[in-house]
């Protein structure tokens, strides 16, 4: 069994940055994928980020050159999400996932069997 926290969001003016943890309980091993979607409200549910186990990323055309997912050095059960520059649009519910998959340019959540609860990131105009 696997379980993700989330942390690290909070409010910031557009321009601003913030970084989001992941950590990860239990056992996740072998070929997996963990990657950030998002929710807005009356929105669908979207990929922000992912990263693979052999370390590859993939990013949202929206985020690029923004945002940055990583496993964190010195806790390899952590993973980060900086998100800088940051833009009112993205705000969001944003979820922690991880699935026994190998992420390439198309996933969707169905992909990923475990979810965080989700932390909060508002960004002000």
């Amino acid at each position: 069994q696997v379980q993700l926290v989330e942390s690290g969001g909070g409010s910031v003016q557009a321009g601003g940055s913030l970084r989001l943890s992941c950590a990860v309980f239990g056992n996740l091993y072998g070929t997996f994928c963990l990657g950030w979607f998002r929710q807005a409200p009356g929105k669908e549910r979207e990929g922000v980020a992912v990263i693979n186990s052999d370390g590859s990323t993939s990013y949202a055309d929206s985020v690029k050159g923004r945002f940055t997912i990583s496993q964190d050095n010195a806790k390899n059960t952590l993973y980060l999400l900086q998100m800088n520059s940051l833009k009112p649009e993205d705000t969001a519910m944003y979820y922690c996932a991880a699935g026994w998959v190998y992420c390439s340019g198309d996933y969707s959540p169905r992909d990923f069997g475990y979810w965080g609860q989700g932390t909060q990131v508002t960004v002000s105009s």
